[in-house]
């Protein structure tokens, strides 16, 4: 009789501690997902922040507009803005008309083109003829 209780227990034991191993199986691989998850999201990050580091900046001006709307000898800004026309009682503006823009001198980053010029002269000296 103490055998066939033994037998039990065993079964019991093993029946149960399946049970506990498969949970523990099943949370450990719940962790790694999200842990490799995690890294994904961080190295989808990181390689976003590098992109964005190797452009070069856009140039737009203290205005909001692109260096392409002023003017090269002036500076002075071309683009089309909403002037409002009207205002309600609490002092917002209820109509716009189109406009030109304040903006008088371009003051964004200038290109490299116009930063850096090669020299012109050579350094040997005029050609012999």
């Amino acid at each position: 009789m103490s055998l066939l209780w033994f037998w039990i227990a065993l079964i019991m034991l093993v029946c149960g501690g399946g049970v506990w191993l498969v949970d523990t199986a099943r949370a450990a691989q719940q962790n790694r997902h999200e842990r490799r998850m995690e890294e994904l999201r961080a190295e989808e990050r990181r390689t976003r922040r590098l992109e964005e580091a190797r452009r070069p900046p856009e140039p737009v001006c203290g205005c909001g507009h692109h260096l392409a709307l002023h003017d090269r000898k002036s500076g002075r800004c071309h683009a089309t803005v909403r002037v409002p026309t009207g205002w309600d009682a609490d002092r917002r503006p209820t109509g716009y008309s189109p406009g030109a823009c304040g903006c008088r001198q371009y003051v964004g980053p200038q290109p490299l083109s116009q930063i850096y010029a090669e020299e012109l002269t050579d350094e040997d000296g005029p050609p012999a003829v």
